[in-house]
């Protein structure tokens, strides 16, 4: 099984950052959260500050952990252990990804989400209430 991170990114008014994968790509045109394969031995705190620094050019604060969800898109188990995290320093700049998008409520519902991440946006959506 092969841990990944993703990082729910909060902007200060309560948004949510979206990033699209580029076409071309495994699951190329979905959108997702942020985020990356844990190295061996790395911790997932440490290893989603990394991705998202070397993806978005941000250094993030790693907040409240949600729930992992394990899946298989046909190339063998992820476990995707997705985190609340807020910018500290940066501008967001779409490195690898195709388009990026901040979100509030009802807009996350109109994106075609990589299937791994819908459990974790229903997650947090039912935070919000």
């Amino acid at each position: 099984m092969i841990d990944v991170v993703a990082g729910l990114i909060l902007d200060p008014v309560g948004r949510l950052l979206a990033c699209k994968r580029p076409e071309g790509k495994h699951l190329g045109g979905k959108w997702e959260f942020p985020g990356g394969k844990v190295e061996e031995g790395e911790d997932p705190v440490a290893a989603l500050a990394r991705e998202l620094e070397e993806e978005l050019g941000i250094t993030v604060e790693v907040g409240r952990a949600l729930t992992p969800v394990v899946w298989d898109y046909g190339r063998g188990p992820i476990r995707l252990h997705p985190f609340v995290c807020t910018i500290i320093c940066g501008q967001v700049h779409p490195h690898e990804h195709s388009e990026i998008r901040w979100c509030e409520g009802a807009e996350l519902d109109l994106l075609d989400w990589a299937e791994a991440d819908v459990p974790i946006l229903k997650e947090w959506q039912l935070l919000l209430g």
